[in-house]
């Protein structure tokens, strides 16, 4: 692959994962309640999704999946009804997700959910689909091996959610030590349940 190529592809793809969007929402609001460690595992899930819709992409599945949309509409009903319940359940200090007045009582939530949390959220995303079918095509070059040119274009894109992802959860827990200084739990809950309530009602509108 062309050098040219990969330094327009590594910024164009960086900018389109540092935009605030679901996934960035989501690992900002995780960081808050569960930290930066623990939200990891939802970057996983995350990534693992956004590597399938790469690769569906170029090989022209995508195309096919988005004149179904009826398997969008499942997925996103139940992903986004999902989230919106942990949001409520997060805005009345409840739930697993919820962070309680003292912070070494809270309950752990199970690394499969959190990861199938980001998985969901990556896979039901048409806009995600959108920029990966418009995006990535045109940077496959036909006189180099598809394989290896695919393989280094979606590490470069996973890279780069990780490290945008890293960054949002990281100013969420920020805000969660902010507010944790000044005795504002209750109001912690509220926003990050308000945001998760977000993140669901706009899986489900896209």
């Amino acid at each position: 692959m062309d050098l040219s190529v990969l330094l327009i592809f590594i910024p164009t793809f960086f900018f389109v994962s540092i935009t605030p969007g679901m996934c960035m929402t989501l690992a900002m609001t995780l960081g808050m309640t569960i930290g930066l460690r623990r939200t990891f595992w939802m970057m996983i899930g995350e990534m693992l999704g956004v590597g399938i819709v790469a690769v569906l992409a170029v090989i022209g599945v995508a195309a096919i999946m988005l004149q179904y949309p009826h398997i969008f509409s499942l997925l996103k009903w139940l992903g986004g009804s999902y989230l919106a319940y942990l949001g409520i359940q997060m805005w009345r200090s409840r739930g697993k997700m919820a962070i309680p007045s003292e912070f070494s009582e809270q309950k752990q939530v199970g690394r499969r959910q959190l990861a199938i949390q980001g998985f969901i959220t990556a896979i039901a995303n048409p806009k995600g689909w959108a920029f990966m079918i418009s995006l990535l095509p045109p940077f496959i070059q036909a006189q180099h091996p598809l394989a290896l040119q695919l393989s280094l274009l979606v590490s470069i894109i996973l890279l780069s959610e990780f490290v945008c992802m890293s960054l949002y959860a990281s100013g969420g827990k920020t805000l969660r030590v902010f507010l944790n200084k000044s005795g504002n739990v209750r109001l912690l809950n509220r926003i990050s349940g308000t945001l998760m309530i977000g993140v669901g009602i706009w899986l489900v509108s896209t």
